[in-house]
């Protein structure tokens, strides 16, 4: 009688799959093209009349666009380490790297408002110039990002204190997530665009 063969199966690698809900990439994809054309909007302005765009750009805060720049990329490293703690099991430590993020948007939205209420008491407007109206736009179309993008981070934030999320149930913060990064990632392209390239 012949001893039967055991076989072990390799283990088979996990398979890709998407971080979050297929809608809100679908949602990132729309809003990244929104802004896209609007940076190309400005670009080509720009190209078409620089004498107009360089002063006027160059009174602007840069170092304001910096202090922001930083907050915006600590507060995604913020969001990295939350999701983390989460696939980890760590729900309630994800919940004070999420409150971190928030401090780190809140600032940038202070300061960012600070710059707008400067602008505003030096009498600039949309229609004071082309370079004026591009900037009012773009970072105010940012900044209305950033004030949604902490509203999701403070429900995260919630969810996470209660023990929401873990290795079986990373839907939420995943997308939470995937959302706030897109609005870093956008800034990324703002400021050296709106702020440095001469």
């Amino acid at each position: 009688m012949h001893a039967a063969k055991h076989t072990l199966s390799p283990s088979l690698p996990a398979e890709p799959r998407l971080a979050g809900d297929l809608a809100i990439w679908i949602f990132i994809l729309a809003e990244l093209l929104a802004f896209g054309l609007f940076f190309a909007a400005y670009a080509f302005a720009r190209a078409h009349d620089p004498a107009l765009f360089a002063p006027e750009q160059e009174a602007l805060n840069r170092n304001a666009g910096a202090i922001n720049t930083a907050l915006l990329l600590t507060a995604s490293y913020f969001v990295v380490r939350a999701v983390h703690a989460a696939e980890a099991g760590r729900g309630r430590q994800g919940a004070r790297w999420l409150l971190a993020a928030l401090g780190c948007a809140g600032g940038f939205v202070v300061i960012k408002l600070a710059e707008y209420v400067a602008a505003f008491n030096a009498g600039i407007s949309l229609s004071s110039s082309t370079f004026h109206m591009f900037y009012l736009s773009l970072t105010f179309f940012h900044f209305m990002h950033v004030l949604l993008g902490m509203v999701i981070l403070g429900a995260l934030w919630l969810n996470a204190r209660r023990g929401r999320y873990g290795p079986r149930d990373m839907n939420g913060i995943e997308s939470g997530a995937a959302y706030w990064h897109m609005v870093d990632l956008v800034w990324l392209v703002l400021f050296p665009l709106v702020y440095v390239i001469r």
